[in-house]
């Protein structure tokens, strides 16, 4: 399980925790953006060394936190300070819409060890289904789209909310409105999931 886990905990888990963690500990926004950048960046390179491939979690990863980085220097109005984040939030959820388009829905990567959970016969099943079948590539491809669309919807939220809701209210609701993004994305993807679950646990089951 710690072993099939391991790619989404380095993509993902190690970036956005060492983040959250420095901005408690009181660190200021660009170097916690540049030194959380360090493992997705490195291995994104080493992808394309190694592998001649690019890790697309990774990649966006850096792609978001230089974006943020870049949006930092914009202002100092604090109503664009707090509406900044929605950018996160577009990145993230437009490389998501661009790769169901492309046919690479990113969400994949992310899903595949939770539904392996360590069993080789389960990770072999879900990569030969994301290959040969079509109803499952289409599964795949509608839980990727059903984040992007909920992390630009919370985009425009941010957004509005921004420049509409008192700064002091806005500081504390920015969390509540990530929290609920996220808590969206799953309960909504989760009857894609779990069809997708289901049709691998028949396919290894074969």
């Amino acid at each position: 399980m710690a072993a099939a886990l391991r790619p989404l905990i380095l993509d993902l888990g190690v970036p956005l925790g060492s983040y959250y963690l420095m901005r408690a500990a009181g660190v200021a926004l660009i170097p916690a953006l540049a030194i959380s950048s360090i493992v997705p960046a490195v291995r994104t390179v080493a992808g394309l060394v190694k592998d001649r491939s690019v890790n697309g979690l990774a990649a966006l990863i850096v792609v978001v936190n230089v974006v943020s980085i870049a949006v930092i220097f914009w202002t100092g109005d604090p109503r664009l300070m707090l509406a900044k984040e929605a950018v996160i939030s577009s990145t993230i959820g437009l490389a998501i819409l661009v790769s169901v388009f492309a046919g690479r829905p990113l969400m994949s990567a992310g899903l595949r060890p939770m539904i392996a959970k360590g069993d080789p016969g389960r990770d072999a099943a879900f990569g030969r289904l994301s290959a040969a079948s079509p109803r499952f590539a289409r599964l795949e491809r509608l839980f990727s789209a059903i984040w992007a669309i909920t992390l630009l919807a919370e985009c425009a939220t941010r957004v509005v909310c921004a420049f509409t809701v008192p700064v002091t209210t806005m500081v504390w609701l920015s969390t509540v409105m990530t929290l609920s993004a996220i808590s969206a994305g799953i309960i909504i993807g989760a009857p894609v999931s779990g069809a997708m679950r289901r049709m691998v646990l028949q396919a290894a089951a074969r």
